[in-house]
């Protein structure tokens, strides 16, 4: 036949809870009362408010102690609920949980549990034993619902901020590149202006040499006589007119000498040289005329910089 420690045991309790129950009360009955009054509580807890005999009266949460041998059977009746105990510490127990303070003497005796009554005290346990773990796995259910919606909110809002400094990146290089070709056809309208400028100056002074050969009553000098001959200096090709870009490279590793197509742009420049050199370029320093090509520069080619068809560069 099974002990009240193994049908506890296969009942679902903790071992320790169990011996503790026995221990306490004295027998199978009295362990289910018990544990079913301290089945909310940590075994931690139990221990820790656990008194000596001699301290019982003193503890309001004291467990009640099982009849000891010789003792007369009797009962005291609680008049708030109609229950009844076997001894007094089970009827001081009883009212320090439920703060029942109405008891009076019975001349009943409280007869132990039927093998009945015991199946249906440990059915009724083991369902609530049930029913208390099922709660808990509905808890961790909805905790694991609740962690799994909170990461989707942390990668939603972090694919968001990715989202939004990708489109400021490609916003920066738009402005970088608006503000390249500003620069470009601002330089050309000068160069143009320059251009009239010098045409009418010409202009000006052919007609004055012209007048005033006609009142000295000479002839003047044909234009023809003033342009340059064929021995004379060749005018130079415009920037345009060149294909590839002779580049001086000052580098903390010696002079460079390299030719690229004016379409190259500086960032391809900067690879070439890291290739040959290792040196990783941060920017380009022309000294005549003063100007610093840095990252934001390194989108342009050769030509929309004007490093056609020749320029030296200091590399930083």
């Amino acid at each position: 036949m099974a002990s009240d420690l193994d049908t506890l045991l296969d009942m679902g309790f903790e071992k320790v809870r169990a011996e503790l129950a026995i221990k306490k009360t004295g027998g199978l009955q009295g362990a289910l009362e018990w544990l079913e009054a301290n089945q909310d509580k940590s075994y931690e807890d139990i221990i820790a408010t656990t008194v000596t005999p001699s301290h019982a009266d003193d503890d309001p949460d004291a467990e009640p102690l099982p009849l000891q041998p010789g003792e007369i059977a009797q009962s005291l009746l609680c008049n708030d609920c109609g229950k009844k105990f076997r001894s007094q510490a089970q009827a001081e127990f009883h009212a320090s949980k439920t703060q029942h303070v109405d008891f009076a003497e019975s001349t009943e005796e409280v007869a132990p549990l039927t093998e009945e009554e015991k199946k249906a005290k440990l059915e009724d346990l083991r369902w609530k034993l049930a029913e208390k773990r099922t709660g808990m796995s509905e808890q961790d259910q909805v905790d694991k619902k609740r962690n799994e919606a909170r990461e989707i909110r942390r990668k939603s809002t972090k694919q968001s901020q990715d989202i939004k400094e990708e489109l400021k990146k490609k916003e920066q290089l738009k402005e970088a590149a608006a503000k390249r070709k500003d620069k470009q056809d601002e330089l050309e309208a000068k160069a143009r202006i320059k251009a009239k400028i010098a045409a009418d100056k010409e202009e000006r002074r052919l007609r004055a040499e012209k007048d005033r050969a006609e009142r000295e009553g000479r002839a003047a000098a044909s234009q023809a006589s003033a342009a340059p001959t064929t021995s004379g200096p060749v005018e130079s090709k415009p920037a345009s007119a060149y294909s590839d870009s002779r580049l001086r490279l000052q580098t903390s590793a010696g002079n460079l000498q390299k030719t690229f197509p004016v379409t190259v742009t500086l960032f391809e420049v900067a690879a070439a040289i890291m290739q040959d050199t290792g040196i990783e370029v941060q920017s380009f320093t022309q000294n005549f005329p003063k100007k610093v090509f840095d990252a934001v520069d390194f989108g342009a080619s050769l030509k929309e910089l004007g490093l056609v068809p020749s320029a030296s560069l200091i590399v930083k």
